[in-house]
């Protein structure tokens, strides 16, 4: 019998509190306590769980990286009609755009970075196909 695990995604940040705020802005989720003093949690109710964890020396990840690479980023599926709203609500919240390449026509992937500098991207998903992504 396999024991039970919950898995969590977890982000070095120099202000915990202030992140987590920010993704349950973003998410409709819940701000709780982590397992130490220096880690701070948020939790969703379709059970989405991230954490975020003091580190002092905290150097934000660069954006673009030579070799191409995003490094670990989060992907967020958003409603195809609903994606233009969400990325305004992300940027209100203190997101920033990144990776904005002057393409022609509908971006169905919003790339954007959190205040601490983690990319993630907004991805648009047709519900009548399923989860993955619209065009691609």
């Amino acid at each position: 019998m396999t024991v039970p695990k919950t898995p969590v995604i977890s982000l070095d940040c120099a202000e915990p509190e202030t992140l987590a705020r920010f993704y349950a802005g973003l998410l409709d989720a819940e701000v709780r306590p982590g397992p130490t003093l220096d880690d701070v949690e948020v939790v969703g109710a379709d059970g989405v769980r991230l954490a975020f964890r003091r580190d002092p020396g905290f150097a934000p990840p660069s954006w673009p990286r030579p070799e191409g690479s995003l490094q670990a980023h989060l992907r967020i599926r958003v409603a195809a009609a609903d994606l233009d709203e969400a990325e305004r609500e992300a940027v209100s919240l203190g997101a920033r755009p990144i990776g904005t390449d002057d393409e022609d026509g509908p971006r169905p992937v919003r790339l954007l970075s959190d205040p601490a500098g983690h990319s993630f991207a907004l991805t648009a998903v047709d519900p009548a196909v399923g989860p993955g992504p619209v065009g691609g």
